[in-house]
């Protein structure tokens, strides 16, 4: 997990920061860029040296998105497809046979019923308390990183209004400084203002969609995880697994 956190992050990073490049050099190619090209140049208007933080969080945060995302997708099982072949091995008595698929199966689904086909001799009560303790882990590790998307959810759009409370200051210090309070004393201070909070609520918004995104794939993970549970007590009953 880590190797593709490292790696996202520095594809983001690496992408960013050449587009970066190309606003800084003007030219026909920046002037092209479209919708992305006019971000980019209101991300070097709204302060960089701080906006950067916020960029951080962006970056970081869709790391450990995409890294759930591809996890998940990895982790999804044909559980129909899974419990037809269990349920073959289980009709001609070859238990340790069934528990080979499992095994071989990848995703938490295959391996909460190999647990509980590791229990068959204790009997249905043993064999549903094994798939209820082991599916509590694999919850666990269905939910990994996520506290760190929400943090930083969290994060983005405070460093915005932080971005813009320091924006405040530097227009009334300006104010200050000049004795004036004319529009064009103020304007760049206020700018900056609300362009960092602008980027923080951007990326606290693309953030959430996909966080949205992953609890929903989790929550069909866990229910497809636990109506096999279920379905697999039905069939080891069903071919006299239990004795």
């Amino acid at each position: 997990m880590r190797k593709i956190l490292v790696f996202i992050s520095v594809f983001f990073l690496a992408a960013f920061f050449g587009a970066f490049d190309v606003v800084a050099q003007g030219g026909e190619a920046a002037e092209s860029a479209g919708g992305f090209q006019v971000l980019k140049e209101k991300f070097i208007e709204g302060d960089w040296k701080f906006m950067s933080l916020v960029l951080v969080c962006l970056i970081l945060g869709l790391a450990f998105c995409i890294e759930r995302i591809i996890t998940l997708n990895l982790a999804t099982t044909n559980t129909d497809k899974l419990l037809s072949r269990i349920d073959e091995r289980l009709a001609d008595g070859d238990l340790d046979g069934a528990k080979e698929i499992c095994k071989s199966t990848p995703g938490p689904t295959a391996s909460v019923l190999h647990e509980g086909l590791k229990n068959a001799a204790g009997g249905p009560e043993a064999v549903e308390k094994a798939i209820v303790s082991y599916g509590s882990v694999q919850m666990g590790l269905l939910e990994k990183g996520l506290v760190w998307i929400s943090l930083f959810i969290a994060i983005a759009p405070m460093l915005g209004f932080m971005g813009t409370v320091i924006g405040m200051i530097q227009a009334f210090d300006t104010i200050e400084v000049v004795g004036d309070i004319s529009p064009s004393v103020v304007a760049g201070g206020i700018k900056v203002a609300l362009l960092t909070t602008v980027f923080g609520l951007i990326v606290a918004i693309i953030l959430q969609i996909f966080y949205n995104y992953i609890v929903s794939k989790i929550d069909g993970i866990v229910n497809r995880m636990e109506d096999s549970s279920i379905s697999l007590v039905d069939v080891m009953a069903r071919n006299n697994v239990f004795k």
